[in-house]
C-alpha cells in the first residue's frame, strides 16, 4: 500500500514483518506543462536531474548525479539522465537506486534534489513526484507528489536518513534555485 506523503512528513522503512529494506529506488517523473501560444497549446521539452547527495555528519562525502552515475562505494546508482521527462508516461523519467545494506555506517543520510539543468522553472513543470519502491518486489511505498509549480529551478524533494538500525524517509518539497546539485548545497543544509 503506497502512503501519499506530505511536505514534512516522515516514514519508517521498515516492513510489515519488523525487517528493514535493504534496497529502494526514488524515482522521479515530470512532464512539461501545456503552454499556449498563438497557434494552440505546445509543450517545451524540460531537462530536470535527479540528484542524490550522501551526507556524513552533516558533511557532504560523495553524491550521485548524472556526471557521476555510482557513489565511490557503489551502494547508490543512478539509472541515467532523462532530457526530455514525460517518457515513462506516470512512471519514472529517472531513478536513484540505493542499496540500504551498503550504505556506509558513516553516512547518515541521503538527500534527493531535482533541479532544471536548462534553467526553466516549474512553472513550466507538470505531474512532477518522487517515490520511493521497494526494489526487492516493485512495490512502491510512498509517493511524494509536487502540488502547484513556482518561480524556482529546483526541488529539495525527500531525504532518507538513518534512525537507529533502520531508515526513515522525510519528504521535504522545498523549492530552492539553481541548475545543479553544487547550486542547491545551501538550501540543502538547513533540512540537515
Amino acid at each position: 500500500m503506497t502512503v501519499n506523503m506530505t511536505k514534512g512528513q516522515a516514514i519508517s522503512l521498515q516492513k510489515n514483518d519488523g525487517g528493514s529494506l535493504t534496497a529502494v529506488r526514488m524515482g522521479l517523473g515530470w512532464q512539461a506543462a501545456p503552454r499556449r501560444g498563438l497557434f494552440g497549446s505546445r509543450t517545451r521539452e524540460i531537462d530536470l536531474d535527479a540528484s542524490a547527495v550522501l551526507f556524513a555528519d552533516k558533511q557532504p562525502v560523495d553524491v550521485v548525479f548524472f556526471r557521476h552515475l555510482v557513489s565511490d562505494d557503489g551502494s547508490v546508482r543512478h539509472t541515467g539522465d532523462n532530457l526530455v521527462g514525460g517518457v515513462g508516461q506516470g512512471g519514472d523519467d529517472e531513478a536513484i537506486l540505493v542499496d540500504l545494506s551498503r550504505v556506509p555506517v558513516h553516512i547518515d543520510q541521503i538527500v534527493f534534489t531535482v533541479n532544471s539543468f536548462t534553467g526553466q522553472t516549474f512553472q513550466e513543470v507538470q505531474n512532477a513526484f518522487c517515490r520511493l519502491v521497494d526494489e526487492t518486489n516493485g512495490q512502491e511505498l510512498a509517493r511524494y507528489t509536487l502540488a502547484g509549480g513556482g518561480p524556482y529551478t529546483a526541488q529539495i524533494m525527500a531525504k532518507v536518513h538513518r534512525n537507529g538500525s533502520g531508515w526513515t524517509m522525510t519528504a521535504l518539497g522545498n523549492p530552492a534555485n539553481g541548475r545543479t546539485f553544487q547550486d542547491l548545497m545551501p538550501a540543502i543544509l538547513p533540512v540537515l
